[in-house]
């Protein structure tokens, strides 16, 4: 009688134990799904059609458009990205690409002001020179990791940001960009106790790492917060 009361109470334990994991890993569950901010979580609702359109878009864009789309990344950098695009669509017009003009009066007018132009358009004179380059680069089947490498290593002030944005925008994946606002989305997401500093390019990898983890964790891509992020902040969905 006493060895099957034994028995009875080892199943019983046994039974709870396992009750005990499966509640664990529902609640973890439960938890990850709701790792996101609920106002987040609400615009992402609402939104999410929209960001799938706008990189469906990016996917889309032509070779032919990739020397602009890096115009644009050139001079965003503490600018208003509105104003880059009026840039980059005035050097489109204006045929940059194939004809010599200094592009400053461009990005010093008022109506689409670009901060520290003068450095900026040096800066897109001297990409056009090496742009043959850029192009090979681009056209191969290296990975985006390492075409972000080349272009960081060999493009004239552009870094791991400015190197990830331009390819999200020409249909890349899987690249963090890591401005101010991403990373103060970051911070408050519960990531970091505080926002986080960059200072170094294995930094910027560390941070990056963590995002594509939180990010697999809510079972959504980086390229889908970033924008979501970027929404939340401007309240628009751009590039």
């Amino acid at each position: 009688m006493s060895r099957r009361i034994s028995t009875f109470c080892d199943n019983c334990l046994w039974v709870n134990f396992h009750r005990i994991i499966i509640s664990i890993y529902i609640f973890e569950d439960i938890t990850l799904s709701k790792a996101l901010p609920d106002e987040l979580q609400a615009k992402f609702s609402e939104i999410r059609h929209q960001i799938t359109t706008r990189l469906e878009h990016f996917s889309q864009v032509k070779v032919e458009q990739y020397f602009y789309e890096l115009c644009f990344c050139i001079c965003t950098p503490q600018s208003k990205a509105k104003n880059a695009y009026l840039v980059q669509l005035a050097l489109q017009n204006l045929d940059f690409r194939n004809k010599e003009f200094d592009p400053t009066p461009l990005l010093r007018n008022p109506a689409n002001y670009i901060r520290f132009h003068n450095q900026k358009a040096r800066r897109l004179l001297e990409m056009r020179e090496q742009y043959v380059e850029i192009e090979q680069v681009l056209r191969s089947d290296d990975s985006p990791f390492n075409k972000r490498r080349w272009l960081t290593e060999n493009l004239k002030g552009f870094g791991m940001k400015e190197s990830s944005h331009f390819l999200r925008n020409i249909g890349c994946r899987d690249l963090a960009i890591l401005d101010r606002h991403i990373l103060k989305h970051l911070a408050n997401c519960g990531l970091y106790e505080e926002i986080p500093k960059l200072g170094t390019k294995s930094r910027y990898l560390e941070i990056e790492k963590d995002f594509k983890n939180y990010a697999a964790d809510l079972n959504v891509t980086i390229d889908e917060l970033d924008l979501l992020f970027w929404s939340y902040e401007t309240g628009e969905i751009f590039k």
